[in-house]
């Protein structure tokens, strides 16, 4: 490691097949803790490159554990987080009002690193259990449309970063992975990214498979669709600039889609949200980006993808989603 980080350090690039290398070493214990975080650091200072993000993933990949739902066709919402934006959990939002409008989802999330509140939080806040049972998430498909995917009962080589993470607290390059390395490896993904770099790294990148996708970057930072401005959107075949009129809806100021400081804040947002209680400006911004996941699956244009969400939050099919989840969770 030490000669590694002494390459990094001399602005270095390392090779896809020795990024891949240092995730396994992590995984097995061969480094410390101060060594990972000096890691870790160096790619807080510099970007990274496509073959690095491309071994990293590939390391995950091959270490997680997987999980069988490719009959379910699902689709899988999640943004790199680490934009700073404090937003309340829209892409979280969003998986439960795509999964009411027919689409299945395998929603893959963790704990809050960068901000307050990631998924996981308020999906445990609000008593969905976190499991990696097959059996167990094939009945949650089936009854709701909607499994969750904790990232840590996934990726178990990954528990000696975790603390290390946790204690830096700002974005590493594990924000960027995240989306890449879901278990049930969905044919169908929305991913919402930090910045523009790193969403043409993320196209290039899900060109090289058989994915049918959606990467998203609001321009004015946002890892989602904001509607406070435009987004870029780059997908199989196409690249679009969305503005909130192609929606249908008016822009948004920032402070219309900010989130909760504290768990049960943001949980009390999603379930006012879920419920049908939300503003006219929170129902719009998980329409749209729950809109444009259905439109992924669905080949369809934004527009026709956010009606489907727009019934599916109104006719309480997304609150019934995210109920039966519930019950599931306690049997």
């Amino acid at each position: 490691m030490k000669q590694l980080l002494n390459r990094l350090i001399n602005h270095e690039t390392i090779t896809k097949q020795e990024a891949r290398d240092v995730l396994v070493n992590i995984s097995e214990g061969k480094y410390n803790s101060s060594q990972i975080a000096s890691f870790l650091t160096v790619y807080m200072m510099r970007s990274i490159t496509v073959e690095e993000l491309e071994g990293f993933r590939d390391a995950l990949l091959d270490l997680c554990i997987a999980v069988n739902l490719k009959d379910y066709n699902p689709i899988d919402l999640c943004g790199t987080g680490g934009d700073g934006k404090d937003t309340f959990n829209i892409s979280t939002l969003s998986s439960f009002v795509t999964a009411g409008a027919g689409v299945n989802v395998t929603k893959h999330g963790n704990y809050g690193v960068s901000s307050s509140c990631g998924s996981s939080n308020v999906m445990e806040h609000l008593g969905i259990k976190f499991s990696n049972d097959t059996d167990f998430l094939k009945r949650c498909i089936d009854k709701a449309g909607i499994c969750v995917l904790h990232a840590p009962l996934f990726h178990p080589a990954m528990k000696e970063v975790a603390p290390i993470r946790k204690a830096l607290a700002v974005k590493t390059f594990f924000n960027m992975l995240g989306p890449m390395v879901n278990p049930a490896f969905p044919k169908n993904q929305l991913v919402g990214v930090f910045n523009l770099e790193l969403a043409r790294m993320y196209g290039y990148l899900y060109q090289k498979t058989d994915k049918n996708f959606t990467i998203l970057h609001a321009l004015d930072g946002y890892d989602e669709i904001a509607l406070t401005g435009t987004t870029k959107a780059i997908r199989n075949d196409t690249e679009l600039m969305l503005k909130p009129s192609d929606f249908g809806v008016q822009p948004l100021k920032a402070e219309h889609i900010s989130g909760g400081n504290s768990v049960a804040a943001s949980a009390k947002i999603f379930m006012d949200v879920i419920s049908g209680r939300g503003t006219e400006a929170q129902n719009n911004v998980v329409c749209a980006n729950a809109g444009m996941a259905i439109a992924t699956a669905k080949h369809l244009n934004p527009k026709q993808g956010f009606e489907l969400a727009k019934e599916s939050l109104e006719s309480g099919k997304g609150l019934n989603a995210l109920e039966t989840l519930i019950t599931l969770s306690k049997n």
